[in-house]
């Protein structure tokens, strides 16, 4: 199950006019049923493994509800690397950002447990002190994800929006981004087997909460433009992203530590 994951996928001019225009684009049939169970196997059996979070679900505050977050697992898992590295999806980014190449960020599995909560309205970069905004988020969702399960739901052209970037994933989130995006537009569509989305780091998204018995399981790949500089923090979660994601890199520096290594290039 690992061919297509390098294999190329064509991509019209109109996806990429859209994912400009929007901000996101949900793509169909980038991995075929047989792909997308081995890897939801996969992935299921190393969140079970490196998960730490074991409070019940009535117990959380609402960023705990909304999903078991468990980040870089390409650097523990051989399995979980060759997935992360996959030049299909590393391609694709590139191509929707129109730049010359891409680079990995981090890697995130994001699991929405039976019962658990809404993810509240956020933007991704308000955590990255990067200094552009040429990154993406690949949203891979490891099973048909119907309405009930909690599919991502975007604000289309919300990426263009300046207020509220300054809120981290809360209630406060929800109701003061909510009510600011209440006359954008929405897609709140379920994902087939096999589709995938990429949203910009500044496109407004949520989620709802998964009502199903069943595991949501998706993972995510975050791409930034190769050649991207590190920007001042102004957070302690940009603070704490800069030493986690790109140790010893100093403001201003180009991000090329050994934990950002090239995905794709068109060279």
């Amino acid at each position: 199950m690992i061919a297509q994951l390098d294999a190329p996928y064509i991509l019209t001019s109109e996806h990429i006019e859209a994912y400009q225009r929007d901000g996101y684009i949900k793509l169909k049939d980038v991995f075929d049923e047989a792909t997308i169970t081995y890897w939801g196997d996969v992935f299921m059996e190393l969140v079970e493994e490196y998960n730490k979070q074991h409070t019940p679900l009535e117990q959380r505050d609402t960023y705990g509800m909304a999903f078991l977050q468990i980040s870089n697992l390409w650097v523990n898992d051989d399995r979980a690397k060759t997935f992360a590295f996959s030049k299909r999806l590393a391609q694709i980014a590139t191509e929707l950002m129109q730049v010359d190449g891409v680079r990995m960020y981090h890697d995130q599995a994001l699991f929405k447990e039976p019962g658990g909560g809404f993810t509240p309205w956020h933007v991704d970069q308000f955590y990255w002190p990067l200094s552009t905004s040429n990154c993406v988020t690949a949203w891979v969702p490891l099973q048909e994800t119907p309405l009930e399960m909690g599919p991502l739901q975007f604000a289309v052209g919300s990426q263009q929006i300046m207020e509220h970037r300054n809120l981290g994933i809360s209630d406060e989130s929800e109701r003061k981004i909510g009510q600011s995006l209440k006359d954008f537009p929405k897609d709140n569509s379920a994902y087939d087997l096999g589709e995938v989305s990429f949203h910009s780091g500044w496109t407004f998204h949520r989620a709802g909460p998964n009502q199903t018995e069943t595991m949501r399981k998706v993972m995510t790949i975050i791409y930034l433009e190769d050649g991207m500089r590190v920007a001042e923090p102004n957070s302690e979660a940009q603070q704490n992203d800069l030493k986690t994601w790109m140790p010893n890199t100093a403001i201003s520096d180009v991000i090329q530590t050994e934990l950002n290594p090239v995905l794709y290039s068109k060279e």
